[in-house]
């Protein structure tokens, strides 16, 4: 149970992450592999606001800055970046969106400096305990932002104008254009959203240990998750996430050293031989 407890809130950062990959194709069927240094870069940003005697914010208006300018980055480079390849073959997001990673990850090491650092949370070395269990207050507060977050977009883009704005986006470009909405701007939009989330996740990973500009790479499991789960799908990001993080911890405790470290990638194989679109399939005839 331990373990178990342990591997949810590690898969709840990776779900967390793994919904940034979703709500981008979601809603333009492109793929962002920067979204692991975009998480890691949100959580310096809050460690700067909150760690530096320069500002020495509290910890929830140091992160709600971090969110902000985050969401304003991502939604200036789809403004004047990924817009000029609209049009384009899907690998040209890929390879410009990897180049984007190396980019960030030197930016944050010359600005921050490669040595791990830690946040100051409110929640930092307290602990709950139930039925001869420990589980961190980060820990737990990991599982409930995550949970909490997922229904929030799940309900976003089920019943808001905005929501199926997107996904009008995601099925048709042109039909939605046409029907008067500004795919552009809704494109934007996404990105800030994906930003904010990254953003967040960085601070809970941050604040269950330390972070530096190579914690940028734990998108890559972040992808496995939402193939996992299934792109397109909020609950099978999340679904995703958890099988990832759960699978880890036991594959540490139980097998041979190193398989925790390939067990991910062993499970998205799997599961793209089986279901190839994923456990939470939502790929479908488009609707026009």
């Amino acid at each position: 149970m331990q373990l178990l407890l342990s591997g949810l809130a590690n898969g709840c950062i990776y779900g967390l992450l793994a919904l940034g990959f979703v709500l981008i194709y979601k809603a333009s069927e492109q793929l962002n592999f920067a979204q692991g240094d975009m998480m890691m870069f949100g959580a310096f940003l809050t460690i700067t606001f909150v760690n530096n005697e320069w500002f020495g914010w509290p910890f929830l208006p140091g992160l709600l800055a971090a969110m902000v300018i985050m969401g304003t980055i991502t939604y200036m480079m789809d403004k004047y970046l990924f817009r000029h390849i609209f049009g384009q073959p899907q690998f040209a997001m890929v390879i410009l969106t990897i180049a984007l990673g190396f980019v960030i990850r030197f930016v944050a090491g010359v600005i921050w400096g490669h040595e791990p650092t830690a946040i100051n949370t409110p929640l930092a070395g307290k602990q709950v305990e139930f039925g001869g269990l420990v589980l961190g207050a980060d820990d737990l507060s990991v599982i409930i932002v995550t949970f909490f977050l997922t229904i929030v977009l799940y309900l976003f883009f089920s019943r808001t104008k905005l929501g199926l704005a997107m996904q009008a986006c995601s099925q048709n470009q042109l039909a939605a254009y046409y029907m008067g909405i500004p795919v552009k701007r809704v494109f934007s939009f996404v990105w800030a959203l994906a930003g904010v989330l990254a953003a967040i996740a960085g601070v809970l990973f941050a604040s269950k240990g330390t972070i530096d500009p190579a914690s940028g790479l734990l998108g890559i499991k972040a992808f496995a998750a939402a193939v996992i789960g299934g792109f397109g799908s909020l609950p099978g990001a999340l679904l995703g996430g958890l099988i990832v993080g759960i699978v880890e911890p036991f594959a540490a405790r139980y097998l041979a050293p190193g398989f925790s470290q390939i067990a991910p990638y062993g499970i998205m194989i799997i599961v793209l031989i089986f279901a190839p679109n994923g456990l939470f399939a939502q790929m479908q005839n488009k609707k026009v």
